[in-house]
């Protein structure tokens, strides 16, 4: 199967800028290891004199014997010598010689697989793209992944790995894109995490704990979503650093608390900010109105009080606003008339007088009998 004609034009640039200059520039600096052991036949004639394919054929014939369920039949020409025509394995030239065609990309997202991933993977040095999204692969990942010194996007979301936080990832000096999410990963997220130039952090739906990593705003990433974990704790100031990168972040459902930072509103290239179903108190920091890019905002299912400041409503290029199940006392009129200038807005079950759907006065007046200190909510370790 010839790479360029199958991938999505997206990967398929990546994979025209990156790969030769990781070959040429990164096989020299991380040697291979050699901790793997084989017993397999060798590739029959021609095939023998390319290494590369030789030892993605070891690899693909170790993992296909540990796939045990393959409703699809997606394996059934997993035969032979020619692993280019294997069904999800693409191959491109190898740079320093493009006579020698190398296993560069592997997809077999949706395809329903069953099994796990056998060390024999590390085999695969030239692999760029590894996708396995929504199949039921398990168990935890094999060490010899961090041999893929050139693997640029890791996609293992929707499966049935378990585990800490797979640390080998961490060793992967070219990877930009990952995510795990759906998964059952657990315990803490290493805070070198955010010491990659990853562009894309997808972890949620896991079983992740413990507080988010104080050097959250270490990272380069455009994308990160924690969403549906145990994390608690609260958004670290940190954060900050996070402006001339972040685009969208999500921590729906992740036990947090305390008060929204101000730093949040640093964050000027964010256009996705969604933090509903968390414990989050106090005001909406009004430095939230300068997110001029900011398209979706959710505080949703909180207990945040205050004003609804009248900039945020104003935000030039907002079209869905959610404010419902908090303790909201006052809005503007400018964002009472969010929805007819066709912007989905929820402000219900707030303490907005003569607003319809809010919350009963007993319990209005229960919150506001405890005023909040945001200087207080997390105390300065964490906050």
């Amino acid at each position: 199967m010839n790479l360029y004609s199958s991938i999505s034009p997206g990967a398929l640039v990546l994979l025209l800028l990156i790969f030769p200059t990781l070959i040429n520039n990164l096989a020299a600096k991380h040697g291979y290891k050699a901790t793997i052991h084989h017993h397999h036949n060798l590739l029959p004639g021609k095939a023998m004199s390319n290494h590369r394919l030789q030892r993605a054929y070891i690899a693909l014939q170790a993992w296909k014997r540990v796939i045990y369920s393959d409703p699809n039949n997606i394996t059934s020409n997993w035969d032979g010598p020619m692993v280019c025509n294997y069904t999800g394995v693409y191959c491109s030239p190898y740079p320093n010689n493009t006579k020698i065609q190398v296993v560069s990309g592997i997809d077999l997202n949706h395809y329903d697989l069953a099994g796990f991933l056998p060390e024999e993977l590390g085999l695969l040095t030239d692999l760029a793209l590894l996708h396995l999204n929504s199949n039921r692969f398990c168990g935890i990942l094999p060490q010899s992944l961090s041999n893929l010194i050139l693997l640029y996007e890791l996609d293992l979301s929707n499966n049935r790995f378990v585990g800490p936080f797979p640390s080998v990832v961490l060793s992967l000096p070219t990877l930009k894109y990952l995510d795990l999410r759906y998964n059952e990963f657990e315990g803490k997220l290493p805070p070198e995490l955010f010491s990659k130039s990853l562009d894309a952090i997808f972890v949620n739906s896991n079983r992740f704990t413990d507080v988010i990593p104080r050097n959250l705003g270490s990272s380069s990433a455009s994308v990160v979503v924690f969403a549906n974990n145990k994390f608690g704790g609260c958004i670290p100031r940190s954060i900050a650093n996070f402006a001339n990168t972040l685009e969208e972040l999500l921590l729906i459902n992740t036990s947090i608390k305390g008060c929204l930072p101000p730093e949040v509103g640093y964050l000027y290239k964010l256009r996705v900010l969604d933090v509903s179903y968390n414990k989050i108190i106090g005001p909406i920091p009004y430095s939230i109105a300068g997110l001029a890019h900011l398209e979706l905002l959710n505080f949703g299912h909180n207990m945040m009080t205050g004003d609804v400041p009248d900039g945020v409503c104003c935000l030039p290029n907002l079209s869905n606003f959610t404010l419902s199940y908090n303790f909201f006392c006052e809005e503007g009129g400018i964002c009472s008339n969010l929805t007819s200038k066709g912007i989905m807005f929820d402000d219900r079950r707030n303490c907005l007088p003569n607003k319809p759907q809010q919350r009963s006065k007993k319990e209005c007046d229960a919150v506001d009998q405890h005023p909040v200190d945001c200087a207080q909510s997390c105390g300065n370790s964490l906050y």
